[in-house]
């Protein structure tokens, strides 16, 4: 299962941003998955909960946004959202020269932080 290595890679990273934020403790992750990026969302968050004991990240939540299939045509310049299971060819004039913009991510798109009192009042006068 590499969603478990996906998931331990994905605890160092939010770990070292974390830290260097000065956070306290990493209460939610929210992750970009696209349909082709060929990770089993419920491995994924079974990996996260196991990958994150004993870690800053330890209880909070993993949040996944699903990202669909989207292709641009070459032939006309359509730009489609289509099924994983249907194919490339492109819905608008049948060519198959198309191009996939979107279905591939593993991105990690935002992290929400607990900060220790002191420095979120020092954030607070410096705004």
């Amino acid at each position: 299962m590499h969603e478990l290595s996906i998931a331990q890679s994905l605890v160092e990273a939010v770990s070292e941003a974390a830290l260097r934020a000065g956070a306290q403790r990493v209460t939610a992750v929210h992750l970009r998955l696209g349909v082709l990026a060929g990770v089993v969302k419920e491995a994924l968050l079974f990996s996260y909960d196991v990958a994150t004991q004993g870690t800053l990240l330890e209880g909070s939540t993993l949040h996944i946004e699903e990202v669909p299939l989207v292709i641009v045509c070459d032939a006309c310049g359509a730009r489609s959202t289509i099924p994983i299971n249907r194919g490339f060819a492109c819905p608008s004039c049948g060519a198959l020269h198309t191009r996939i913009v979107q279905g591939k991510e593993l991105e990690i798109a935002s992290v929400e932080i607990e900060v220790p009192e002191e420095v979120s009042d020092v954030e607070n006068t410096l705004a």
